[in-house]
């Protein structure tokens, strides 16, 4: 019977569409992310220009921004009348992506930047010693920060799964379209239905804990090959 009933609440808010356009706009924008956030992370740190630190303050404090501000600002960018309203992405998934896209590369961003000042300059002192070529010292850089690369990333990527704030305003919270898990969430919640929305986060959780045995996986793969 309670089996029957979950089933029954579940359906009526699209939990099983909610899964696939939560996994395809965290996982999208996530790589939208971490390629912008990585290259723009070793620029900043490898480069000298002026203004250089009132750049990096400023990406800290998008590191920080409430999402709703972030989701306010696409919506009006996105709206018909207005900048980007001839492309449509107000209520889909797209636009839910750019979102959460201009959200996370901050974060990605700063991270590797921190990290790189840490890490690069030794690799680069070590790489001009050994005779190594630009692009040989750069993919050397990655390859020593692979593992702060991997936990920015996943980092951003726990962001974009949880957020609700930008992703309703953006997305609209349409069944079977924007909906997410965390919308699904919010939207029992302002049901009364407080557990079956807890079931559905304790089931977000579950999902996001097997990804990061996945991530940890592949690495301790990585790490055994190397050490082989």
């Amino acid at each position: 019977m309670l089996k029957t009933m979950i089933e029954e609440i579940f359906s009526d808010v699209g939990v099983y569409d909610a899964i696939r356009v939560t996994f395809r706009m965290a996982v999208t924008s996530t790589f939208i992310s971490a390629v912008l956030g990585i290259v723009l992370g070793l620029a900043l740190e490898r480069f000298s220009f002026p203004g250089k630190r009132v750049v990096v303050r400023i990406n800290r404090t998008l590191m920080g921004v409430p999402p709703v501000v972030v989701g306010l600002i696409v919506y009006m960018l996105t709206m018909r009348r207005g900048p980007l309203g001839k492309l449509e992405l107000l209520f889909t998934v797209e636009g839910m992506i750019l979102a959460q896209t201009i959200i996370i590369t901050p974060i990605i961003c700063g991270m590797i930047y921190t990290y790189g000042n840490k890490t690069a300059p030794a690799v680069r002192v070590f790489a001009k010693t050994m005779g190594a070529g630009k692009l040989q010292t750069n993919l050397l850089i990655l390859r020593e920060m692979k593992h702060e690369i991997y936990f920015a990333i996943v980092s951003g990527f726990g962001r974009s799964i949880s957020e609700v704030g930008a992703v309703m305003l953006v997305g609209g919270n349409i069944k079977g379209h924007t909906r997410t898990m965390t919308t699904a969430i919010s939207l029992l919640k302002s049901q009364g239905i407080f557990t079956e929305g807890l079931t559905l986060g304790i089931l977000l959780l579950v999902m996001a804990f097997l990804l990061q045995c996945l991530a940890d996986f592949f690495q301790k793969e990585s790490k055994e090959n190397e050490n082989y």
